[in-house]
């Protein structure tokens, strides 16, 4: 595991001294460790040094939480991108971050950090915010225990405000944010909800923060998660 996750989003591959560095194996050990994975698929040989493979791909797109829920969200995360033609997110809470489980790419839109298995802190996006909003009171402690690091400027550090805000977007349905995570976008985002009024996941759109209206599409956000929601729970 070491091996595996010490590879970055951006990276294509790692030499094997690079991947002895960062895991503080032995290069020996790190030889043998990527044979067997070699022999797995879980990593792929290159002239420059080592790639991750694509059994790993394959065992990630069987994960059943996540294929349930991409597969319920699909028509109508695909709805939401040709109302808006703005970049749409689909994201699930996991601790104190959020992690993206799809992504449709606005071509008019920003370059955004999130990613398809990516993961962002949750007190700082429209999706995080949604998912809070909607979860259990420990769900929020723990996150307010970890410290509200500022990614931007205009992010919300304060546990008080935070509270607040959260308060706020569970009574109107929906979350916003402005210039949060990343300098110059936006975004409005809505929750996935169980029968028990929980978040399961968050829908939202993101966009050019001197284009993009939130309050204007926050209808139509809304109503892409109520029919996920929906479908997930057979129509009820």
């Amino acid at each position: 595991m070491s091996l595996l996750t010490a590879f970055r989003p951006e990276e294509v591959e790692l030499s094997l001294a690079e991947l002895a560095r960062r895991t503080g194996l032995a290069k020996t050990t790190a030889h043998r460790l990527l044979r067997e994975l070699t022999a797995w698929d879980l990593v792929e040989r290159t002239p420059g040094g080592v790639r991750l493979g694509m059994r790993l791909f394959e065992l990630g797109s069987l994960v059943p939480r996540q294929r349930g829920l991409r597969e319920a969200a699909a028509p109508f995360l695909a709805d939401l991108f040709e109302a808006t033609h703005e970049t749409v997110h689909l994201a699930i809470l996991d601790g104190v971050e959020v992690v993206y489980v799809q992504k449709l790419d606005s071509r008019r839109g920003p370059k955004l950090p999130s990613r398809v298995g990516g993961r962002l802190p949750a007190h700082c996006t429209g999706v995080g915010k949604a998912l809070l909003a909607f979860a259990p009171q420990a769900r929020v402690d723990a996150v307010l225990a970890t410290g509200l690091r500022r990614r931007a400027p205009r992010t919300v550090v304060a546990p008080g405000l935070l509270r607040q805000e959260l308060a706020e977007i569970h009574d109107r349905g929906v979350a916003m944010e402005h210039e949060e995570s990343t300098v110059g976008i936006t975004c409005v985002a809505a929750p996935v909800l169980d029968t028990d009024g929980f978040a399961l996941a968050a829908v939202s759109i993101t966009g050019w923060v001197n284009r993009l209206e939130p309050a204007r599409f926050a209808p139509a956000v809304r109503t892409a998660a109520l029919g996920i929601s929906r479908t997930l729970r057979g129509g009820r």
